[in-house]
């Protein structure tokens, strides 16, 4: 990973044996769709920037599925994190992550070269193939491709960044002229798989610069982290999500809450349960703030002054 150290988003985020913060974006109290103000978005943004959290992850749903369990995110992912770029300076920009089996390799190369180039090399690309039913007809897809449309977008966009007028052939592209400009400052950026993303662990070793997976009990997320050390051969950073509602009161002990893996507590125990997860292997946690009354910044003023500082964002 000697060629991301220069990269600005990825050389903040990730440090092997360490454990950083990012915070899932846009930061909203409510799940209302169709409805966002951006000016106060890009205020919480400067001010997780300015406390010290390592990165700010969006998602990407191209289709509003009312009955898919949550509502994703309104705006298109490059372009609000183009937004949020313009007016920050240091934190990384990450995917979570883009769908690229309804996206053509060549926007995709250039969309990711465009916002990377933009934000001064502060792109984290995550990646993945897809999860949402409805999307693949609407989109005409055949679902049971998306593993090998994966393949080709990974394979496909770091031929581009990395050659000029590449030839290539391949499900969806027949490039024999011309070619995709920009290209990377360092002629790549750091791509990381979602999930298993139809792939073999080694696949995603020898082809990803990091993995992404979902909150899952410590147990099994440790074994998992062990599987991905030896298939790396070297440090590719782990990374994962953490649902949290933060509790005024700092001593306040965990319960669940009616989500994926998450939970209801101080800032006291989210300390100890990040060491925790920094000690089986973990290095980023992205924290998805889900809090009913509490204003978001107070949230984000909180775990800047106590829990951040535990888990500070890293230095070029």
């Amino acid at each position: 990973m000697d060629k991301f150290q220069s990269h600005n988003g990825f050389a903040r985020t990730f440090k092997e044996n360490k454990l950083t913060l990012g915070i899932s974006f846009p930061l909203e109290v409510s799940d209302n769709i169709g409805t966002m103000d951006l000016a106060e978005q890009i205020k919480l943004a400067k001010q997780a920037e300015d406390v010290g959290f390592a990165s700010l992850f969006v998602r990407d749903s191209p289709l509003y599925d009312p009955n898919f369990g949550d509502n994703g995110v309104m705006y298109d992912p490059f372009l609000l994190l183009a937004y949020v770029s313009a007016s920050t300076e240091k934190i990384a920009l990450g995917t979570g992550s883009v769908v690229t089996t309804l996206r053509h390799p060549l926007h995709l190369a250039k969309s990711a070269a465009t916002l990377d180039e933009m934000s001064k090399q502060r792109l984290l690309f995550g990646v993945a193939t897809g999860d949402r039913p409805i999307e693949f007809p609407a989109f005409k897809v055949d679902r049971d491709e998306r593993d090998e449309l994966f393949r080709e977008s990974i394979l496909v966009m770091r031929k581009l960044w990395q050659e000029t007028f590449p030839k290539i052939q391949s499900k969806r592209v027949g490039l024999i002229e011309g070619d995709v400009i920009p290209k990377p400052l360092l002629t790549d950026i750091p791509i990381l798989g979602t999930g298993y993303s139809g792939q073999t662990v080694e696949w995603l070793a020898e082809n990803t610069d990091g993995w992404m997976f979902y909150a899952q009990e410590a147990n099994r997320q440790q074994e998992l982290i062990k599987l991905w050390r030896k298939a790396v051969g070297r440090f590719k950073p782990f990374s994962q999500p953490l649902v949290v509602n933060l509790s005024e009161n700092p001593m306040a002990s965990p319960y669940p809450i009616p989500i994926k893996v998450g939970f209801t507590a101080g800032h006291k125990f989210l300390i100890d349960y990040l060491y925790a997860l920094q000690n089986i292997g973990v290095n980023h946690v992205i924290l998805v703030l889900k809090n009913g009354n509490r204003p978001l910044a107070e949230v984000i003023q909180e775990l800047g002054e106590y829990v951040v500082p535990h888990f500070p964002p890293q230095t070029l």
